[in-house]
């Protein structure tokens, strides 16, 4: 596996250990953002694009992870000079906007990009789906209704 990948495999981790025990200053210290980054976020809705992310925001963003472990597997990575595209599953153990705490499998995809000397996280898309649902539940979450 190329270094560039193994380093932002590792970074990935370290950030998301951080952002699940709500350090979000070192989430973000440990994986810049692009300009332009868009988030998908597990819960679905409408994307977050990077001038959204107000100081207020990410804020409540490191208050919403409370005394999380994380692991991850990487199935996937994608690159080229300038960009490497991650496929993994995060597990994360962790309280939810103060739910109990609990496994939170997920399937993500992140894109990083470089720029310069420096690779940033371009894009982030995450959803609860590592076990899988049925036709019926899918549909019903395409039409907005509870699985």
């Amino acid at each position: 596996m190329d270094q560039t990948v193994v380093d932002l495999v590792e970074r990935s981790a370290e950030a998301n250990s951080a952002l699940m025990r709500g350090e979000i200053a070192k989430y973000y210290e440990v994986t810049p953002h692009t300009g332009d980054f868009l988030l998908m976020s597990p819960f679905g809705g409408k994307p977050t694009r990077a001038a959204e992310l107000t100081a207020e925001r990410i804020e409540a963003m490191g208050r919403f992870f409370k005394n999380g472990t994380f692991e991850h597997e990487l199935l996937q990575a994608y690159g080229s000079a300038d960009m490497v595209v991650l496929a993994i599953i995060e597990r994360p153990h962790v309280e939810v906007g103060g739910l109990p705490a609990q496994d939170w499998p997920l399937r993500v995809t992140l894109v990083y990009r470089r720029e310069e000397a420096e690779w940033r996280l371009v894009h982030r898309h995450a959803d609860p789906l590592v076990k899988g649902v049925s036709l019926e539940q899918a549909a019903a979450l395409a039409r907005g209704e509870a699985a």
